[in-house]
């Protein structure tokens, strides 16, 4: 029986699948290749020794989903496969609900049809909103988000939810905060096609002489330097706590089962934190620029981490400059092999 992993070639999808095989779960992975490349499937076997089944294709395209799950025995879905960039999104509204609403739908039919169970969501912090208190806990009232990228995540969780209960499926909800960092062999990393969306990748780059100037957007938010606030969380602590979340979806014995755990540090830094860690972490310099707020980011957002911690058995381990300094490695590393 195998795990079908959608988006595995994404950044925090290959990191996944690594740990997945790691524990000697079998790996089905589909990527339409939007938004990283196929050179990551080769660093996925460097790291484990295993290669995976690939295929490449969107998941719009139901029969050929149909297809793969004629293929393989599939126990369970860890679905990454969506967009995700905030500010792109604010200027792409159909395309964004096109993607990730029809790509989620098509894997739920055809679960449906097939019975099959197991569910996990990639989820994200942006379904809170500007939330009223930090932290952030599962118990936190969800706002309409401020990015259509944030509706996507909220629609996505009711409608994942509405399935679970009409149709009796385990599925579980994993709302990130903000991850960041590459896995210490630095043979995967974050690899955005085009100019970088996320903050660490657009500091890496500025570092390395790729981009000019980094832009942060907004000093003059109610924060301690008047940068935004976010909960940045290492990318292998992440992908940890997805093989944690699957175990218990699979050792579960009841007919229905709706969970949902924040995955965060439980600690908030500041964006100009982010930038003078990684010059400290790296000894580098970055330049940079302050402009003005980017339209549909919140001010601040961490982590209540504790049921995570309490049903999962799951906690971020690696501290803010140590998954920068595995950032900055995973650049160089992208430099030499260009």
């Amino acid at each position: 029986m195998a795990i079908l992993v959608t988006g595995g070639l994404g950044y925090i999808g290959s990191h996944t699948v690594v740990e997945l095989l790691q524990n000697d779960f079998e790996v089905v992975i589909i990527d339409d290749l939007s938004n990283t490349e196929k050179k990551v499937l080769e660093g996925i076997e460097k790291i484990t020794g295993k290669k995976p089944a690939f295929y490449p294709f969107d998941l719009k395209r139901k029969e050929l989903l149909s297809q793969v799950l004629e293929a393989h025995q599939i126990e369970g879905c860890i679905h990454f496969a969506a967009y995700k960039a905030v500010g792109e999104s604010q200027e792409k509204p159909v395309e964004y609900y096109e993607n990730n609403l029809f790509s989620l739908i098509n894997l739920l039919s055809e679960f449906k049809a097939r019975n099959i169970s197991n569910f996990i969501f990639s989820s994200s912090c942006t379904v809170y909103g500007q939330a009223d208190q930090m932290p952030i806990s599962e118990e936190t009232p969800l706002k309409m988000p401020e990015s259509v990228y944030g509706k996507t995540k909220q629609m996505g969780e009711e409608i994942i939810k509405d399935y679970a209960q009409a149709c009796h499926k385990k599925i579980t909800l994993l709302r990130y905060f903000n991850p960041i960092g590459a896995h210490p062999t630095a043979l995967i990393g974050e690899l955005p096609l085009g100019v970088p969306n996320n903050l660490v990748p657009f500091v890496m780059q500025t570092a390395a002489g790729i981009r000019e100037q980094l832009s942060i957007f907004g000093n003059d938010y109610p924060t301690p330097d008047g940068t935004a606030i976010r909960d940045y969380i290492y990318v292998v602590d992440l992908a940890k706590a997805h093989v944690a979340a699957l175990k218990k979806l699979l050792a579960s014995k009841e007919d229905t089962l709706i969970d949902i755990f924040n995955l965060g540090t439980g600690k908030g830094s500041s964006v100009l934190e982010v930038v003078q860690g990684f010059e400290r972490a790296n000894n580098v310099k970055v330049n940079y620029q302050y402009k003005d707020r980017r339209d549909g980011d919140i001010t601040i957002a961490y982590a209540n981490t504790d049921k995570a911690e309490k049903e999962l058995g799951w906690k971020a381990e690696v501290n803010l400059e140590d998954a920068l300094k595995t950032a900055w490695k995973w650049q160089e590393y992208l430099k030499v092999r260009a």
